[in-house]
């Protein structure tokens, strides 16, 4: 009879199945490159996945935490990523007080007049930083190290959200109307018709044992429109003249811009290759 020290060894050596297979792939002749830098990292507990650390200055109320997890059940990525104009690069944004209170950034929404689901939208980094009123709300997003200061929770605010093989499965939850994620901001979104969606593409790999992508357009526009990824991500070029690899997405490219950092890490091996069996960290 299997004993649970035996059961735990067995459940950990199929997790970790796909680092094997992926290390023999990249060790193949002609792929001289080392297997432990271009292995995909364990991902997070998806409450820490996305998670962005703002610390811009050394005094202050402290460094800020941005939860992806959070604003992406009540916002699409278009929205933030290019109407507001955040980078999708650390430090690249400039983000300031200055900057928040003038209207910019986190103030494009976080101005205390703006309402969310009948909700007012709290204001973003006060002109009176030293009243003990306004230190409560520099806490909501200045968190880092304190307990009790932030209004939602992972947990709790999933609970009833569909999951799936790696935390919430956000496009199910889109599709059954669980979360309306909004993609117009009035007085900054420029309202435009809907453009026609290609078809699902199968992109085929370079191994026959490894199952071919598999790529809705329909999925992706729903969250990113057609600007967050064309031409900038994937630039526009002839039909197989961009070679796309799983060594660029881990990098950070192409799907790696997104997946590994915000979207389903890229150890969701069924998210991109649907035929795939079946593995996530």
């Amino acid at each position: 009879m299997p004993t649970c020290s035996m059961k735990k060894r067995k459940k950990k050596n199929k997790r970790g199945l796909l680092p094997l297979v992926l290390a023999w792939g990249l060790l193949l002749p002609g792929n001289f490159v080392s297997a432990q830098i271009y292995l995909p990292k364990p991902a997070p507990e998806p409450s820490e996945y996305g998670k962005v650390i703002l610390d811009n200055s050394k005094t202050g109320p402290g460094p800020v935490v941005f939860d992806h997890w959070l604003h992406r059940s009540m916002f699409t990525c278009r929205l933030c990523h290019v109407d507001i104009g955040f980078a999708m690069e650390a430090k690249a944004t400039g983000i300031t007080a200055r900057t928040n209170r003038e209207g910019f950034h986190c103030g494009a929404c976080h101005d205390g007049k703006k309402l969310f689901e009948g909700n007012l939208i709290f204001a973003a980094c006060s002109d009176t930083p030293n009243s003990n009123t306004n230190d409560q709300q520099c806490n909501r997003c200045h968190s880092l190290g304190k307990k009790g200061v932030r209004k939602y929770e992972y947990k709790r605010f999933t609970a009833k959200l569909p999951k799936g093989v790696y935390g919430v499965n956000w496009e199910a939850a889109e599709k059954s109307g669980a979360i309306k994620p909004a993609d117009f901001l009035e007085g900054l979104s420029v309202g435009k018709p809907k453009m026609q969606n290609r078809q699902d593409l199968s992109v085929p790999t370079a191994y026959s044992w490894v199952h071919p992508v598999i790529f809705s357009h329909e999925k992706h526009s729903v969250w990113n429109g057609c600007e967050l990824c064309h031409p900038e991500i994937f630039p526009t070029a002839p039909k197989d003249t961009i070679h796309f690899s799983m060594f660029a997405n881990i990098e950070g490219r192409y799907c790696g811009a997104c997946h590994g950092k915000v979207a389903f890490p890229l150890n969701n091996c069924q998210g991109c290759h649907p035929k795939a069996p079946l593995w996530a960290p």
